[in-house]
């Protein structure tokens, strides 16, 4: 058993150097001088050339073939793709590659055997017929007509840009301007699943053509968000353990420029990212992998916030959800600020606990009041959200079933066992809500005529008791000793 063992792993050690002796280094890449932490034009005069727009161009793994994708829009004509192989000590000149003709190809990406490529193909000349995301087998020196992957992935107009990850499951554009991801398994695609935010920013598209690293470790895709550089950027994010994904990264202002960036595709060898960049192809070393992944995240707004409802002349209190901002750096790096939507601050009946992003006031007077809510990391990078709070004379309430209506709280000050019990009360449920001195809601529970709270393994100090019945709001504190 051990020899069988050490017999197939020398066998793929000797398997790995023959297949990498299919090439010289030096003739790797068209033999052109790699870049650093400076993008250069690939292969100027062979692959990048004037009057075209290159835009994705994908290398297979032993580095004896490329593909890349001519791109026509807005300019009259049918994208297309090229390829070149190495044999014989030399690189062919670039040639449309004949599954090409008589249909719209592009956005090529290899498999990591090298005998199936992927890509986008329409079924009919001009592209008017569907844009499915489709394979091509490698026959010899040939390659297949392409053939589409089916519904799912497929299952709209236009699919573009796929990118096969390491258990052979496929991300790529939807039509809509989406990434999605569908599962491989048993031999079949699944149903495709849009990213979540903030991979598919809020608010816009993102229009994807995302890469992803084998292992689903990392993410490069383009899209136009916040503080971009002119229209489409690329930008990276990471995976977290818990299978989401951090708040994209851009590139920085090496890489993008005011024109449109495409297709941050990662070489093989994981040593250089390609692009398409003001109508050229690009390529740049992927030492900005490692190195963005430990610099400061921006904190983004995952969920909106409710709109609260206050009542006129009661207390409210009002804590902003854990989930409304996410900072990958940790969210107790976040600190948030209040004011009102045009600029002035709030107004002086409501304050604003800027730690634990509490309201607490009693308001004074009826209408709507409109807030920009901001959260700020320990670096100075921050995002904010609008949100909006009601002020009501009343909660519905019924005139005829608020007669004497009134809470007891027994006794208080407390040492830890209270009573809360309604006068007067009809028979049915009332909702109790306790809240600490910052507003955090620590238990919400329903009861009919009364309840016993324990607050024993509670801090000492002031607490708050919210009580809905017969559709009013009752408030009151609690002293705990």
């Amino acid at each position: 058993m051990k020899t069988s063992i050490l017999t197939t792993i020398l066998l793929l050690i000797f398997g790995s150097i023959a297949q990498a002796r299919l090439i010289p280094p030096d003739s790797l890449y068209f033999g052109q001088t790699p870049p650093g932490s400076v993008p250069k034009v690939f292969a100027p005069g062979i692959v990048s050339l004037p009057n075209r727009k290159e835009a994705v161009i994908t290398f297979s793994p032993d580095g004896t073939s490329v593909f890349f994708f001519i791109e026509k829009y807005p300019n009259p004509g049918t994208p297309y793709t090229m390829y070149s192989t190495y044999s014989n000590n030399h690189w062919s000149t670039p040639d449309t590659v004949p599954f090409s003709f008589g249909r719209a190809t592009g956005e090529p990406f290899f498999a990591y055997n090298g005998n199936r490529l992927y890509l986008f193909a329409s079924n009919a000349l001009n592209h008017n017929g569907i844009v499915d995301l489709c394979y091509s087998e490698k026959q010899g020196e040939n390659w297949s007509s392409p053939v589409s992957l089916g519904n799912p992935p497929n299952s709209e107009s236009y699919q573009y840009h796929p990118c096969i990850v390491g258990d052979s499951s496929i991300y790529f554009s939807s039509e809509i301007g989406y990434i999605c991801r569908s599962q491989y398994s048993n031999g079949v695609y699944q149903s495709r699943v849009i990213l979540k935010n903030p991979i598919n920013y809020v608010g816009t598209q993102t229009w994807g053509d995302p890469y992803v690293s084998p292992g689903e470790t990392y993410m490069i895709f383009k899209s136009i968000r916040d503080g971009g550089y002119g229209q489409h950027d690329l930008y990276i994010a990471y995976r977290k353990t818990d299978g989401s994904w951090t708040n994209p990264k851009n590139l920085g202002n090496v890489i993008n420029t005011p024109d449109d960036e495409t297709a941050g595709d990662i070489t093989h060898d994981g040593l250089y990212m390609t692009y398409g960049s003001n109508s050229d192809m690009y390529w740049v070393s992927s030492g900005f992998i490692d190195s963005l992944k430990y610099t400061n995240f921006i904190p983004y707004v995952k969920t909106p916030v409710p709109s609260p409802t206050a009542v006129l002349n009661q207390l409210f209190v009002y804590t902003i959800p854990d989930t409304t901002f996410i900072d990958d750096d940790g969210n107790n790096t976040l600190t948030y600020s209040a004011k009102l939507l045009n600029g002035n601050p709030l107004p002086s009946w409501l304050t604003f606990d800027t730690i634990t992003a509490t309201f607490s006031g009693t308001p004074v007077s009826l209408g709507n009041l409109y807030v920009n809510l901001k959260a700020t990391d320990t670096a100075g990078a921050s995002t904010s959200t609008t949100m909006g709070i009601l002020v009501k004379e009343t909660i519905g309430i019924n005139q005829a079933g608020n007669m004497g209506k009134a809470v007891r709280i027994f006794p208080n000050p407390t040492h830890g066992l209270v009573t809360v019990s309604l006068e007067k009360s009809k028979d049915e449920y009332a909702v109790l809500d306790l809240y600490t001195i910052e507003g955090k809601n620590i238990q919400t529970t329903t009861f009919k005529h009364s309840i016993n709270l324990d607050l024993s393994t509670r801090l000492r100090g002031m607490y708050f008791v919210k009580v809905l019945v017969d559709n009013e709001i009752l408030v009151y504190k609690i002293n705990l000793d």
